[in-house]
C-alpha cells in the first residue's frame, strides 16, 4: 500500500539499441521486427514476433545494417530487406539534413 502524499512511479520500458549500444526509453526507439514474412520496421511497437531497436539516427543505422542488426534479429537478411531498411535509413538521414 502506498502512503498518502507518495505518488507511485509509472515504470518506463527501456530498450537498447543495437547499433551504439545506448539505453534509451522504448518509445524513442525506432522497433524492427522479424516476421514469417521477412523484416519488417514496426513504428508503432505492435508486431509480434522478434524485435530489435534502433535510434532515429542514421549513423545507428549503419552500424545496425553492417551486421548488429542480423545477428539481434537472428537472422540472415535478405536483399529485400537490406534494401527496405537502407530506403529508411536513407530517409532518416535527408530528415536529418
Amino acid at each position: 500500500m502506498v502512503k498518502a502524499g507518495k505518488q507511485r512511479r509509472k515504470h518506463v520500458p527501456q530498450r537498447t539499441c543495437v547499433g551504439c549500444r545506448t539505453v534509451n526509453e522504448k518509445r524513442e526507439l525506432i522497433r524492427i521486427v522479424r516476421t514469417p514474412e521477412g523484416v519488417q520496421i514496426d513504428l508503432k511497437g505492435k508486431l509480434p514476433g522478434r524485435g530489435a531497436y534502433l535510434h532515429e539516427d542514421h549513423s545507428c543505422w549503419q552500424l545496425g545494417l553492417d551486421g548488429k542488426l542480423a545477428h539481434a534479429l537472428k537472422v540472415t537478411l535478405s536483399e529485400q530487406d537490406r534494401q527496405t531498411l537502407q530506403a529508411f535509413a536513407d530517409g532518416l538521414a535527408a530528415k536529418e539534413a
